[in-house]
């Protein structure tokens, strides 16, 4: 756990350490990229505003230096564009403060069930490309040249990092735009709209699929 924060690192600690996690408390960014070159962690809770190294900084570097240890960011910070900035520095997920202990064990049993397989500078999802880092996208070998927003973007990617799997509007909502919109609000279907336009129609094609009564699915062959 990576938090400079005293009284929150060990109201974590002590949660977690009840769900039977052995947990690691260092307070600053830089000192994470030398201890997971000695332990084998099976997970990372990052904080993001920190003195010296920032938790954006720190989950670049540990994915430049190949280091794949699944990484929870844990951050006050709930801006879009934030969320935006964690997941393309190698973030596996996002949670937003305050929180409940409970959803924090339970994202760090989602990440940690997922592993540590490489994460692709590119994502690929049929002939779909994004490059998170520098905000582009292609469908086959044409470029999108229609501006995407951050959140139209944020949610292609979200679609590409799950590619056949059905991503309720809830969920949707919460890894797009956390507190800022109720649960009720149609806000999903009309972000999945904009992005059809840009990304589908144009090609003559249905990737991004509705599952009535749950949510939407991007096609994992693109075809």
């Amino acid at each position: 756990m990576v938090e400079d924060d005293i009284k929150m690192a060990a109201l974590m600690k002590r949660s977690l350490a009840e769900d039977g996690y052995t947990v690691d408390v260092i307070g600053e960014g830089k000192g994470t990229l030398t201890a997971v070159k000695t332990e084998p962690y099976a997970a990372i809770v990052l904080d993001i505003m920190m003195p010296g190294m920032d938790g954006f900084t720190v989950c670049r570097k540990l994915r430049e230096n190949k280091c794949w240890i699944p990484v929870l960011i844990v951050t006050a910070r709930s801006d879009v564009s934030d969320r935006v900035e964690g997941l393309d520095s190698g973030a596996d997920d996002y949670l937003i403060k305050p929180f409940s202990f409970v959803e924090l064990s339970a994202r760090i049993r989602a990440i940690v069930r997922r592993g540590q397989p490489e994460r692709p500078t590119v994502l690929v999802v049929g002939d779909l490309r994004l490059d998170p880092a520098r905000h582009r996208v292609w469908r086959a070998d044409k470029e999108l040249t229609l501006q995407i927003s951050p959140r139209e973007f944020a949610l292609l990617e979200l679609f590409m990092r799950n590619p056949g799997r059905v991503l309720r509007r809830e969920h949707i909502i919460d890894q797009i735009w956390g507190l800022e919109s109720d649960w009720f609000s149609n806000v999903v279907d009309q972000y999945v709209a904009y992005l059809r336009r840009k990304v589908d129609r144009p090609f003559d094609r249905d990737d991004i699929e509705t599952i009535r009564g749950v949510g939407y699915r991007l096609k994992d062959s693109g075809g």
